[in-house]
């Protein structure tokens, strides 16, 4: 690419060849490019159309499929914010909003584990602090490739050093997340961050340039050579053996600058100066500009000299393309502006005015003195491709669905029981994350009241009232792989169980969509029949969507990832005090069976980890129910009728009570229900369930209000002594039980 392309020079040179191949743009997509300028492109507008219009940017594969959230979207007056801005933003009470998203650092985390997974936190964390929040936590999603592989020690240990150093740094406590383990996330791992941020309604700010002769100020960090093209295009295609390195492409961040530009930003909207905002991330200044001119009510003129440089050789073409961290942009009026400036200088943090919104409707770009930009800012931000991607149901989902795990062999006697069950509890998808999360700082600032491993994270508010958030992350990529709208709608259930769990009324959903290829028509269906579900899901229960992420292209080859739509739930809480935890703190307390559990292993860990076995149909999901059982454990964490709660997902009723007795210090014996198994009793996977330990004293008046209210509530059990007794079946000491619960990922990591 020349420097020397200008705009008046591409019109008098139509016919000269750009490398929008080597850009990532189709050969159709070049046409549409020349067609709406009525020319050919400049060298400076083909790098900002191919990182705007690339997948990750511009959704041109899904937007068609994601109007359903708006269409279906439920309504409520929590929601103020909702999709199209940084992040959506909710009402929680008391003057108080809060603003959470989720998104993908996939492709470079496998790339350049450290700095892939740190700049995929910095990044959510700068659409929080876009919206005018102070940032409060983080949490990560994380999907690994076989646990015992060779190339999982590498990612492993390098994503987690990147998000514990990246957000420990900050001084954000990370209080929730997961991590699962699956041979077909190998060549593609999913490391997917999510943030909250907490301002008055008043705070609330949106990126637009509005206001002709306002300022346009760059300011952070310098622009550099990383991360040209990053998230952008790395992110837009599949992995091949047979490309070159991206190893380039990946950015690197520097949280410490990240700190100072929280504190920078917040001061500047604590004076009123900015009237837009938007901060840099995938696409760089591309999106910057384009996305504030567009938004806005003019256009804008950006002098690209005046843009502070950590590579004095950089183009202008990689300037725009440039994804280097710590970055935002800010619209200031000219009498704001020296002030503006003052406070960045205050916090150490590099500002330049680099341009001016205009009263025109066009985006100008100049370098040296020419114009090497001249487009409408709304067909680079917002008028991209849309493709209807052709799709189909697999040929091969009947006979997946067909193998049922109903018919694998299970345990004869309460031994065998006993050996499967330490099987289950000791496989790397039940076992302690410990490993991970106590590389986390997950109480820095004060304010965290829950964090791993209880169901939901959860943050306190306001100091004086307790008023206090919750946040849980959940996804089954085998469930949906079997059933992708079952399994989407099983992902939004956990996540709304996990935050009622806590006592915390679910309000809305973030959502991260990973998914294989959209050019493959089996994907196509899975992504598809995932966002059917999960809007109905969110309609029926009352959640709306605020926002999300969706990452395409996660595999390698020929072989897609599990369909793995990861859904996050935020929930509010009057007072923290009331918060119910997973523990089982005293012995005595009676433990209540909440749902009904029915023969259902399709997508389980038992059938994963005894028999390698994926095939049959996921549980089925019943959101009323889960509404109805929410609302029980709502009421009785708000009532104190409960002293815990956790939900049953992953490895059923065994490894929820096992949780609940380590994380307490306390045995349980159990006595299983007439009418079932101990096999299915303990290792069922059936939704709409939770596990609670009742006072003796409270006991008549929880069961009285479940049976009001129509919800089964089994007794089925006693929190007593040092062991997990299965009466008639087995009986597991709690010294054996957190050896192989605790001991088995560092085992497989040393």
């Amino acid at each position: 690419m020349s420097v020397l392309d200008t705009v008046k020079h591409a019109e008098q040179t139509p016919d000269v060849e750009l490398p929008w191949k080597a850009l990532g743009l189709k050969e159709d997509e070049y046409q549409r490019v020349r067609e709406i300028l009525g020319r050919r492109p400049t060298g400076a507008e083909l790098a900002m159309y191919s990182v705007m219009w690339s997948e990750h940017c511009s959704y041109k594969s899904s937007k068609v499929h994601l109007k359903q959230f708006g269409a279906k979207a439920p309504k409520t007056d929590a929601l103020l914010v909702g999709i199209g801005e940084n992040a959506g933003v909710v009402d929680v009470g008391e003057g108080y909003a809060v603003t959470f998203k989720v998104e993908s650092h996939n492709h470079p985390s496998y790339v350049e584990p450290y700095q892939g997974a740190a700049t995929g936190v910095g990044g959510i964390v700068r659409d929080i602090i876009a919206m005018g929040a102070r940032p409060v936590a983080v949490v990560d999603p994380l999907r690994m490739g076989a646990a015992d592989h060779p190339d999982t020690k590498r990612v492993l240990p390098g994503v987690v050093a990147g998000i514990g150093g990246y957000g420990n740094c900050l001084g954000l406590p990370n209080i929730g997340g997961e991590l699962v383990f699956d041979a077909c996330y190998q060549g593609n791992p999913l490391v997917n961050a999510g943030a909250i941020g907490v301002m008055r309604h008043e705070d609330i700010h949106l990126a637009k340039a509005s206001g002709a002769g306002n300022k346009v100020i760059l300011y952070g960090a310098r622009t550099g050579g990383d991360g040209i093209g990053g998230a952008s295009i790395l992110a837009s295609e599949t992995f091949d053996a047979t490309k070159p390195s991206k190893r380039p492409a990946v950015q690197v961040g520097d949280p410490f600058q990240e700190k100072l530009l929280i504190e920078c930003t917040l001061e500047a909207f604590a004076e009123k100066l900015v009237v837009g905002i938007q901060d840099l991330g995938a696409a760089g200044l591309s999106c910057a500009t384009s996305e504030l001119a567009s938004n806005g009510s003019g256009g804008m003129r950006v002098e690209l000299d005046d843009v502070p440089l950590r590579d004095s050789t950089l183009s202008p073409e990689e300037i725009l393309m440039s994804e280097s961290q710590e970055r935002m942009c800010a619209v200031v009026e000219p009498a704001k502006v020296e002030r503006f400036l003052a406070i960045c200088e205050k916090w150490d943090v590099i500002a330049t005015v680099v341009g001016e919104v205009t009263d025109g409707d066009r985006l100008e770009i100049f370098w040296h003195g020419e114009k090497i930009v001249d487009v409408d800012p709304r067909t680079v931000a917002h008028e991209g491709p849309t493709y209807q991607r052709p799709y189909a149901r697999p040929a091969w989902q009947d006979a997946l669905q067909a193998d049922d795990a109903g018919a694998l062999a299970r345990p004869a006697t309460g031994d065998e029981l006993r050996a499967q069950a330490l099987r289950v509890l000791s496989s790397p998808n039940v076992a302690s994350k410990a490993w991970v999360t106590d590389q986390y700082d997950r109480f820095v600032q004060g304010n965290t009241v829950l964090a791993q491993p209880e169901d939901a994270g959860m943050i306190r508010v306001n100091e004086e009232t307790g008023l206090g958030v919750a946040i849980a992350t959940d996804g089954n990529g085998r469930y949906t792989k079997l059933d992708p709208y079952t399994g989407a709608q099983l992902a939004l259930a956990e996540a709304y169980r996990n935050v009622a769990a806590t006592g915390a009324k679910p309000l809305a959903i973030s959502d991260c969509l990973n998914f294989g290829s959209p050019e493959d028509p089996d994907v196509m269906w899975q992504f598809v029949e995932a966002v059917r579900g999960l809007a109905d899901g969110c309609l029926q229960l009352g959640t709306p969507v605020t926002g999300g992420n969706v990452s395409l292209y996660n595999q390698t080859g020929e072989a897609a990832i599990h369909p793995t739509p990861v859904v996050a739930v935020l929930g509010v809480i009057d007072d923290v005090a009331r918060r119910t935890p997973m523990a089982f703190a005293d012995e005595g307390h009676l433990l209540y069976l909440l749902g009904e559990t029915r023969e259902e292993f399709g997508g389980s860990v038992w059938s994963q980890v005894v028999h390698d076995h994926l095939g049959g149909l996921p549980p089925a999901v019943d959101l009323e129910r889960e509404r109805l059982l929410g609302e029980i454990l709502i009421s009785a964490s708000r009532d104190g009728m409960v002293d815990a709660a956790h939900d049953l997902s992953d490895g059923g009723l065994l490894a929820a009570v096992t949780e609940s007795c380590l994380r307490g210090g306390h045995g349980a014996r159990l006595v299983v229900p007439d009418g079932l198994s101990a096999f299915a009793f303990l290792l069922s996977e059936s939704a709409g369930r939770a596990l609670v330990a009742v006072p003796r004293s409270e006991e008549l008046r929880f069961t009285d209000m479940c049976g009001a209210r129509g919800l089964p509530a089994t007794r089925v059990g006693v929190v007593d002594g040092q062991e997990l007794e299965v009466q008639g079946e087995f009986a597991i000491s709690l010294a054996e039980l957190s050896e192989a619960h605790h001991s088995a990922i560092p085992n497989l990591l040393s």
